[in-house]
């Protein structure tokens, strides 16, 4: 039997989950249940990653120590899990001693292999991101080029991973494996990173003590990524007496894939595979980085009211609706975006319309037609071409779905089940079974197209199986389906050749009242928002008149805008000042998508020395807001302003 072990990344948890890390989870179980279906002896990981500064402050401020607070946040994550009915094999906690005792031991074999080496850092260091920056990769001299916050000079001993000495055999390696990374777009992103200049990566911290020591140096604590990393095969049993998972799945395995973020690809995609190069271990994953769930208002944030979380959604339509809408509505290498009224449709449209009118239909014609029993039959009526249709199309989507669920594109595999289910609507209106009912020569007519019928509802439901997890069950129970008929194996017509159904057959699920029902989601998010609290402000040393009166703040009209083609966190805007059009570099796109802001006046600082950011020269600064959780906005000025205008 082949293996496919899966993984989500070990999450952060700082705070409650939101359904981005929902997503995420969501997916990799739905593909798990899939290789399940195709006889795959299939492992799920999924796990928490609780150490490093940001987590120890983190703990500081809601009153426990650190280890309180990743045992109550492990514990938030079960329970979240277990309401999704994530069905994971293993949960790993990097403050475990199975993970920490092998962190230390992977630290001391890259160092005696020279793989690390010690040495000191001087610059930009970010709490919230646990990562240096040098002066070019910072916004404004002192951003942060990934969350956006202010950086701060610390120097200290640290010990330096030799990213450099890999570059070129990873590059070799991607080139050799094209599908190592997916989407196409990403793996560019990785390619031209790489290219860029690898700098050696600081892999230790003295500045606190939550985390793994290194063994023969126990000031330093590990790195939080090399530690975060290793967790994908610490969790197999890696450098431990007992190895069998680890040789069963990584090393003699047959697929093995990450599932994360692009906010994370560059860490799997570039310090992950040069660890196992450096500690010449098999480099078995193949890499997957999806987008993100947006806001009509940009990213989720707590201060802005637009959070939703799983469980609000599950309490409210139920498990199904919510792990279908899930994978459903994020494509394949793009964002996606969630508003109320878009998750009611969906499920109106997928699930109540489609696929549970059809079954309900369907039991009722049966039970009113023939007593709830028919049989495969064969006739020569001029209906036969609309079966053979469908059988085709069955075994037509039946492809398409197991490709696309290859290549990950969930959208894209549900899509094809609706394809089937429209299809099989289509036999109804296509052969009237009302009017066939009434003549008794048309009686095996009207028997095979209820037969047809239900022999694709058993299909559709088949394919079903790694979504709805509630529903597929009912269905089969409905139609007395066997266990040897519920397998990819039995995907044919005709191989279940007689049905008895079950006189009625409860919703499956309820019609949805699109505005009523959007304002109750609507209530959910307003509840989420965090109380009013009054702001603590931390005012900087005080200047003189002279001091304000040298920047040149003036009003600057933004023509276009583009991501920046080097980084992740950065838009490139043309900005008329009035004097001229300036390009301007900010770090905004966690934010803001470009279009947002084309055609809006800003405020810009007109005299800062320009400076290149990311290969590009910025020449100024557009202004914008800080909220308490670190959210920027731009600030906007009257339209009636013209470009150029003085701002005192």
């Amino acid at each position: 039997m082949k293996t496919f072990y899966i993984t989500t990344p070990i999450y952060y948890p700082s705070g409650k989950y939101h359904i981005g890390s929902a997503y995420t989870t969501c997916l990799c179980d739905s593909v798990k249940k899939y290789k399940q279906l195709q006889n795959y002896d299939a492992r799920f990981l999924t796990g928490n990653d609780e150490h490093g500064q940001k987590m120890a402050e983190t703990a500081k401020n809601n009153g426990r120590t650190p280890q309180e607070h990743v045992d109550y946040m492990a514990e938030l994550s079960k329970e979240l899990w277990s309401t999704l009915n994530i069905d994971y094999d293993d949960f790993i906690r990097t403050t475990e001693d199975r993970h920490e005792t092998v962190v230390q031991e992977i630290f001391e074999k890259l160092l005696a292999n020279d793989d690390i080496y010690l040495g000191e850092y001087s610059g930009h260091y970010c709490v919230s991101c646990e990562a240096y920056f040098t002066d070019t990769q910072l916004i404004d001299d002192n951003i942060c080029p990934d969350c956006g916050r202010e950086t701060k000079i610390l120097k200290e001993e640290t010990y330096f991973l030799r990213l450099s000495k890999y570059a070129n055999r990873l590059l070799k390696y991607i080139e050799e494996n094209p599908d190592f990374i997916v989407p196409e777009s990403r793996k560019n992103e990785v390619v031209q990173f790489i290219k860029s200049g690898l700098n050696d990566l600081s892999v230790s911290r003295t500045a606190f003590d939550w985390g793994v020591k290194v063994k023969s140096n126990p000031k330093h604590v590990v790195y939080v990524w090399i530690d975060a990393l290793s967790n994908y095969i610490t969790a197999l049993g890696y450098g431990s007496k007992n190895d069998d998972l680890y040789q069963k799945y990584w090393v003699n395995g047959d697929e093995v894939v990450h599932v994360v973020g692009k906010d994370i690809l560059r860490f799997h995609a570039i310090y992950w595979p040069i660890m196992l190069m450096a500690l010449d271990l098999p480099l078995k994953f193949k890499l997957f980085a999806h987008g993100w769930y947006m806001m009509k208002d940009g990213k989720m944030s707590k201060s802005k009211g637009n959070v939703i979380y799983p469980e609000q959604l599950v309490d409210a339509y139920g498990l199904d609706a919510f792990r279908y809408y899930i994978v459903r509505e994020l494509t394949y290498g793009h964002d996606g975006e969630f508003t109320p009224e878009d998750y009611i449709k969906r499920i109106n449209t997928d699930l109540v319309n489609d696929y549970a009118n059809l079954v309900s239909r369907t039991i009722s014609m049966v039970n009113k037609y023939f007593d709830g029993h028919v049989k495969k039959v064969e006739h020569n009526h001029e209906y036969k071409k609309h079966e053979l249709d469908l059988q085709n199309t069955s075994m037509s989507v039946f492809g398409n779905y197991q490709e696309a669920m290859d290549d990950f594109k969930m959208a894209e595999a549900l899509s094809e089940i609706s394809a089937l289910v429209k299809r099989t609507n289509k036999l109804i209106d296509d052969t009237f079974p009302w009017d066939l009912a009434k003549d008794d020569s048309k009686k095996d007519v009207l028997e095979s197209v209820m037969y047809h019928l239900l022999e694709s509802i058993r299909l559709i439901t088949i394919l079903y199986q790694p979504f709805l997890l509630e529903t597929t069950p009912k269905v089969f129970a409905g139609l007395n389906v066997e266990e040897s008929k519920k397998t990819f194996g039995s995907f044919k017509f005709g191989e279940k050749t007689a049905y008895q159904v079950v006189k009625k057959l409860a919703h499956l699920f309820p019609r949805l009242d699109v505005e009523k029902e959007s304002e109750k989601i609507k209530e959910m998010m307003d509840m989420n928002k965090p109380k009013e609290e009054k702001r603590e402000f931390k005012m900087k040393s005080e200047i003189e008149y002279d001091d304000f009166s040298k920047l040149d703040l003036v009003v600057g009209h933004i023509l276009d805008a583009l991501a920046h083609p080097n980084a992740d966190k950065l838009l490139v805007f043309d900005v008329d000042t009035g004097d001229k059009v300036r390009t301007i570099v900010s770090g905004i796109a966690k934010f803001y998508d470009p279009k947002d802001l084309i055609d809006k006046n800003v405020m810009v600082v007109a005299n800062l020395k320009p400076v290149k950011l990311r290969g590009i020269l910025s020449e100024g600064m557009i202004l914008s807001s800080e909220d308490k959780d670190g959210n920027l906005k731009v600030i906007e000025l009257n339209n009636e302003l013209e470009p150029g205008d003085k701002i005192s």
